[in-house]
């Protein structure tokens, strides 16, 4: 429950105390401004508390984003303000500090003058953020006279704020298939889904459900079959666009949601790779390769997008001559939806998928992904390192300290880490990273299939990981360290899966490869999240990226002449990293201490 704290009798003729009823909150009315921190007082701890100046007069919706939003603890719009329940000590604070013997005529009544605005003022200079959000053509006003009052409802009569909420409902920087081929019609399903009670998380799982049964129907290896995984394929993404605009719609952030949103799209992409690669076998065409690859390629892509922006969240003196030239071609539209597409960003790249899969082969399918993935990684990486090498940029200790958490590096690049530490020389972290990446690449392809020698090119990697984490990871490239122990790590086993004379290998190391981006997509939002990565002992566990790499090839050499055995071993390695993380991810994300946000994420 919450509850909303009128600081005076209600204005006559004010839809106020209706409003706020129809948003959750018990009304409570102040006989006058001493009454208000004694009603505060009696409201339970646990809740959320919403203060409102009588005289408010605004659209609903503007209420709404100031007083219900669950991510921030503090909110404000003029008028109003709501503290949820870590906020509730700084807000009695506060209004034990307030000026209560300050009032003014209101009609018949006296009320405290902007008393929620200055409880806001007193929380920011407290120490607690107060949210305030952009209401755009919306009203929120506090009139000091009739002649105010009747100009603001002209105002909110002038404005449908419907209509606002419902154009608010999609996020603001999207691709283009999803800008005019989805959002359009699928806001008006969030708003039906809204109207019904349904929440955000139910369409989330909807969408799943509805692309595992696509990628079940791309199983069956028959047209008719790839007809309907494209269709439902395409219908799943519309679901996904939902339950984003829902979760807007009605402000319903959750934690349980971010986990869901944060992960299901990876599920039910990698989940359809599957599907076709097993349809493909049916009509005799082996693609395993292929869709590990186009997953492995994926995953990779999105760690530079999530390393870059990480690495230059909170840089100072951020700007480079490659950015602003960026800035400039904003301006011209056309340039803004050309750029977003030719990244192949999600809604193009589920579009084409689906018409490819309904109309083409698997094996057509994963090379269109690979090629067109590979274009926009180039594309994106490249800018982004002209971008590092031009700025001058100053990373924080957080920046570096988010890489070192996305490069994973496990227990072996640890200990050489403080063997190292202040012995590192003039070896930049990415540079070590990358060297000992192209070695491990390089033995993984050009070495006979479980040659002893690639055990020792292994612990070359995990020396050279060791180095590069032995330095804060705060030059201009080094938020390309993390993506370079990806593409070394999954690179790995799609080459010794490949090349082990076992047509079971490569699905398995499809398993394996999908169990550890769960939990490198995992360490990612929950740094989003501001929670920090997951915790050590779990990266200890798993081994690291290094860790596992060594594992892996200890492996091929001992099992090199028994296929089948290989193959048994890489599945057990997935099913058991599978269980560590997937049971440590559920307890953060359900628990009450997890991050109430929603991801509205890059396009890609």
């Amino acid at each position: 429950m919450s509850t909303a704290i009128l600081t005076g009798p209600p204005v006559p003729g004010s839809s106020l105390d209706a409003d706020l009823r129809s948003l959750g909150f018990d009304v409570e009315v102040a006989s006058g401004p001493h009454d208000t921190g004694a009603l505060l007082a009696a409201v339970p701890a646990g809740q959320r508390v919403a203060v409102v100046d009588p005289r408010f007069v605004g659209h609903l919706h503007a209420l709404r984003l100031a007083l219900t939003d669950p991510r921030f603890p503090a909110a404000s719009a003029p008028g109003a303000l709501t503290a949820q329940p870590e906020a509730r000590p700084a807000l009695a604070r506060a209004l034990a500090a307030a000026p209560g013997t300050t009032v003014a005529a209101g009609g018949t009544h006296a009320v405290v003058v902007n008393l929620p605005d200055t409880l806001a003022e007193a929380l920011d200079a407290d120490g607690v953020a107060v949210h305030r959000p952009p209401l755009g053509s919306l009203v929120a006003a506090v009139p000091a006279d009739a002649e105010a009052r009747h100009e603001a409802r002209a105002a909110v009569a002038a404005v449908d704020d419907e209509a606002v909420r419902l154009r608010s409902a999609v996020k603001a920087h999207d691709g283009f298939f999803t800008t005019f081929f989805i959002s359009p019609y699928s806001r008006y399903i969030a708003r039906w889904c809204a109207r019904r009670g349904l929440t955000p998380n139910q369409v989330t799982t909807a969408s799943l459900l509805t692309a595992l049964l696509a990628a079940g129907c791309a199983a069956t290896g028959e047209r008719g079959g790839y007809i309907a995984a494209g269709v439902l394929l395409l219908v799943s993404f519309v679901l996904d666009c939902t339950d984003g605009q829902l979760a807007r719609y009605s402000l319903q952030y959750s934690t349980m949601g971010a986990w869901l949103d944060a992960t299901f799209d990876r599920a039910k992409e990698y989940a359809f790779y599957a599907g076709l690669a097993l349809g493909a076998a049916r009509d005799g065409d082996d693609v395993w390769a292929l869709a590990l690859g186009s997953m492995v390629l994926m995953t990779c892509r999105h760690v530079v997008d999530f390393s870059f922006n990480e690495a230059n969240h909170d840089a100072t003196a951020n700007t480079s001559p490659t950015a602003a030239l960026s800035s400039r071609l904003d301006s011209v539209g056309w340039t803004v939806w050309v750029r977003r597409m030719i990244i192949l960003p999600i809604g193009e790249r589920w579009a084409m998928i689906a018409v490819l899969t309904a109309t083409t082969s698997p094996r057509i399918v994963f090379w269109a992904l690979i090629i067109g993935c590979a274009f926009g990684a180039c594309y994106t990486t490249a800018g982004r390192v002209l971008r590092s090498l031009t700025r001058k940029a100053e990373r924080t200790d957080r920046a570096a300290q988010a890489l070192a958490d996305l490069a994973d590096s496990g227990p072996a690049a640890g200990l050489q880490a403080r063997l190292l530490h202040g012995r590192a020389g003039v070896v930049g972290p990415v540079y070590a990273a990358a060297l000992g990446a192209a070695l491990m690449i390089a033995g993984a392809l050009y070495l006979p299939f479980g040659d002893a020698r690639l055990i020792a090119v292994a612990v070359i990697y995990a020396m050279t990981a060791g180095v590069a984490a032995s330095r804060p990871l705060k030059g201009a490239l080094d938020w390309l360290v993390p993506p370079v122990f990806r593409a070394a790590e999954y690179g790995t086993i799609l080459i010794l899966a490949a090349k082990a004379g076992s047509a079971q290998a490569l699905p398995a190391a499809f398993g394996l490869v999908a169990a550890v981006a769960y939990h490198h997509y995992d360490t990612v939002y929950r740094i989003r999240g501001g929670t920090g990565a997951p915790p050590a002992w779990l990266v200890r566990t798993i081994g690291g990226h290094e860790g596992r790499t060594l594992v892996v090839v200890v492996l091929a050499a001992l099992l090199a002449n028994r296929g089948n055995d290989f193959t048994s071993a890489l599945t057990a390695l997935a099913v058991a990293v599978a269980l560590v993380v997937l049971v440590e991810s559920i307890r953060f994300w359900v628990s009450s201490g997890a991050p109430a946000v929603h991801d509205e994420g890059e396009t890609a």
